[in-house]
């Protein structure tokens, strides 16, 4: 793997260390007390921070990665211009938030960052399109990167209620989960996809790759409205979004065989370690899946929407558990970072602290639909912070030492 891909993902791990690090301050705060912090301004540099310094910018560097693949290591000076421009107002967000909030500054680098990620799109669709080869990875990589650009709409939809003081209370979440399903489910989890079709085509039928892409794509749009069947939809869009979740539910399958039969070639060219991380984001997408298709009953819906502890609970699983998994798994079979024992305990203490956070987070979520407090949930879910903190230390640690990577571990 290029030296240059290298260097840029290292920097992504690093922004996610510092993720984790906001993540162990906020739940301290929590659960004791840190006056001197603004807990809802400092969420916002988390998370903001989280979608472009971390999950963005890994993306963008292993699209590019893929494209100079089949184009050459030229195409790297073509993009670094955007992959430094997205980090530069990724730490912009993550200094401006925390100060104050949702202010001049902070909108002026959300913004700038929204533009770094139309001139991605542009440049990249333009790219793939000039490739001789075509496959199905190319139809994710283009949804992809379409979806990222259209999931802004949602964010200049909160920013205009907020300079015109609107305080809609379902037009403000309407915005919201509009913004945040097309990262989620547009932008990140295309991403993803995307690169796991290019490692699975060339040994499998390109017409079952294919139909597993429209299964997806078609029912993205429709899904949106699986966080929004607390509005008065109509009948015929109810039908649609409950297609959509059962299309979602049988694009997954088809995935998943497709890994069954390649699963023998798989296992040799990836270390173990990698195989544990990549078979955990797909439990985890399974059972997001699953909670979406019983989501469309609408008595459900309302529950879970209803209760804030359910929602984070929810997003931590395709965050971290669906999407950091896969990226740090893929990471790591392609031997992009070195790996040695460091890398090893690193990522099984990272990957534990995320089972263990979710765990605590959904059975907080379930306890509060009975209005019951569970007893040192919040230390536990400090701890489950430490631990993901520390298995993050012991991965960046793992790359100061000057070991090649290590291709026994298969």
């Amino acid at each position: 793997m290029s030296l240059y891909v290298q260097r840029w993902i290292k920097i992504a791990l690093f922004n996610l260390f510092i993720v984790a690090s906001i993540g162990v301050v906020l739940r301290y705060k929590i659960a004791f007390s840190l006056p001197f912090i603004d807990q809802k301004h400092l969420l916002h540099g988390h998370s903001h921070f989280a979608f472009a310094g971390w999950i963005s910018q890994a993306l963008m560097i292993l699209l590019v990665a893929y494209l100079a693949a089949q184009k050459g290591e030229a195409v790297y000076k073509r993009y670094r211009w955007l992959l430094y421009a997205n980090l530069i107002t990724a730490y912009g967000m993550l200094i401006t938030f925390p100060i104050e909030g949702y202010g001049f500054y902070s909108i002026i680098f959300s913004t700038l960052s929204i533009f770094v990620s139309y001139f991605f799109a542009l440049l990249y669709w333009r790219d793939l399109n000039a490739l001789e080869i075509k496959n199905t990875a190319h139809s994710w990589f283009k949804a992809a990167v379409f979806f990222n650009a259209l999931s802004s709409l949602g964010a200049f939809a909160l920013a205009g209620m907020m300079v015109a003081k609107i305080s809609h209370q379902n037009w403000y979440l309407a915005a919201e989960y509009f913004y945040l399903h097309f990262q989620y489910n547009g932008w990140f989890f295309f991403a993803c996809m995307g690169l796991l079709t290019a490692k699975l085509s060339a040994h499998a039928n390109p017409v079952i790759l294919k139909r597993v892409f429209l299964l997806f794509v078609t029912a993205l749009v429709p899904a949106y409205f699986l966080s929004a069947l607390w509005m008065n939809i109509p009948l015929w869009v109810y039908v649609m979004v409950i297609i959509a979740a059962f299309a979602q539910v049988a694009g997954w399958i088809y995935t998943i065989s497709i890994i069954k039969r390649q699963s023998k070639i798989l296992k040799v060219t990836m270390p173990p370690v990698a195989k544990w991380l990549l078979l955990f984001s797909a439990i985890a997408l399974s059972i997001k899946l699953l909670l979406q298709l019983g989501s469309t009953i609408p008595s459900l819906s309302d529950l879970a929407f209803g209760f804030r502890p359910i929602v984070i609970g929810y997003l931590h699983l395709v965050l971290l558990g669906v999407i950091t998994l896969f990226l740090v798994g893929y990471i790591l079979a392609n031997y992009i970072v070195t790996i040695n024992k460091y890398t090893l305990a690193g990522a099984i203490i990272f990957t534990c602290g995320i089972i263990i956070n979710e765990i605590f987070l959904m059975t907080q979520g379930v306890a509060a639909l009975y209005y019951t407090n569970i007893p040192f949930i919040n230390e536990a879910l400090l701890v489950a912070a430490l631990i993901m903190f520390t298995g993050l230390l012991l991965l960046l640690i793992s790359q100061k030492k000057n070991s090649k990577p290590d291709l026994n571990h298969n």
